[in-house]
């Protein structure tokens, strides 16, 4: 009994030194802060958001030339914005993680800093996916596709051969008034390689102006070269027409007729950060576009245009549940 005494006496004393040196540690800590906002000016809160901004900076990512992908787009860093933290916080002028304002901060290099190269991709860390719809025949399938992508809040980018604008002008419409992404797809489906500088100019100058004079906007910003045929020619060709020359990530060969279920598997499976995704309108993307868009949302990438993706914006991705489109 006495042994018991004496180990129940121990246990107290412990825990009353505990107590008492987590007080101790908290007021040190106090005198510390206290201490350097006397040194420095600041008061304690400014050097805790300070702290905690150190601890969590994301670092901007600068747009470069890579070796396989060639330009890849830059990608804004994340940083607490101490000012607006702190106006938030000053109140009881506590710490409050759930309370701290974030800012994004931009790359010291753009895409357009780059010069003229073809874009294959998005930036790596930027945890999007953009469908590239590819637009010279097709015409049956358009409305299907275009039901199941308002069905799903989700916006693409649709290249227009420009002979295709000048015959279905209608259809152009409808695919611009439900608010995609319209890009040049050249004029008469060439196979830009074996053309001329004048050849090639001609070919997406014409494209523009109809695109222009048919839907009312200003010129396309992208342009993706009929069957992925170009060569560096073309690339300057459309940078001097103010467009970036665009191609893809993933295709989805839908042009083979491919059973919609593989064609699925095989494009969901491939997907990565920053993934252009390749399709026509063709019977199987009408039937797998859905599934398409679920499957990669479910993985967690936004979907949007390639204007979307090739922003340095960043992208905030939900922990639970599907990610809704950026267009959303």
């Amino acid at each position: 009994m006495k042994h018991l005494r004496l180990i129940s006496i121990f246990i107290c004393m412990g825990i009353l030194f505990l107590g008492f040196s987590t007080k101790y540690f908290e007021v040190d800590a106090e005198l510390t802060n206290t201490a350097s906002a006397s040194k420095t000016g600041k008061d304690p809160l400014t050097i805790e958001l300070e702290s905690f901004s150190q601890e969590h900076h994301i670092p901007a990512v600068d747009a470069k030339v890579d070796r396989v992908w060639k330009a890849i787009p830059g990608y804004n860093g994340l940083e607490v914005d101490i000012e607006a933290s702190h106006k938030i916080m000053k109140a009881n002028g506590k710490m409050d993680k759930s309370k701290v304002v974030y800012k994004e901060t931009s790359p010291a290099v753009h895409l357009e800093d780059l010069g003229p190269h073809p874009i294959f991709k998005g930036n790596p860390d930027k945890p999007m996916v953009a469908f590239l719809i590819n637009v010279a025949w097709g015409n049956e399938f358009i409305p299907e596709i275009l039901d199941v992508l308002k069905e799903n809040k989700t916006k693409v980018s649709f290249f227009f051969d420009g002979s295709w604008v000048r015959n279905n002008p209608d259809l152009a419409k409808m695919i611009f008034k439900d608010g995609h992404e319209i890009g040049n797809h050249a004029y008469s489906h060439p196979d830009l390689q074996r053309k001329s500088e004048v050849e090639t100019s001609e070919e997406l100058k014409r494209t523009n102006d109809i695109i222009s004079k048919t839907l009312g906007i200003e010129s396309p910003k992208w342009f993706g070269p009929p069957s992925g045929s170009f060569n560096q020619q073309t690339v300057e060709v459309a940078s001097q027409l103010g467009m970036h020359t665009v191609l893809w990530t993933v295709d989805t060969v839908d042009w083979k007729k491919p059973a919609t279920s593989v064609m699925v598997n095989r494009v969901v499976t491939q997907v990565e950060n920053g993934s252009m995704i390749l399709m026509h309108p063709t019977k199987p993307v009408a039937e797998g576009i859905g599934a398409m868009i679920t499957q990669i949302t479910e993985q967690g990438y936004r979907l949007g245009t390639v204007s979307e993706l090739m922003s340095e914006k960043r992208v905030i991705i939900k922990k639970d549940g599907p990610v809704p489109p950026l267009s959303q």
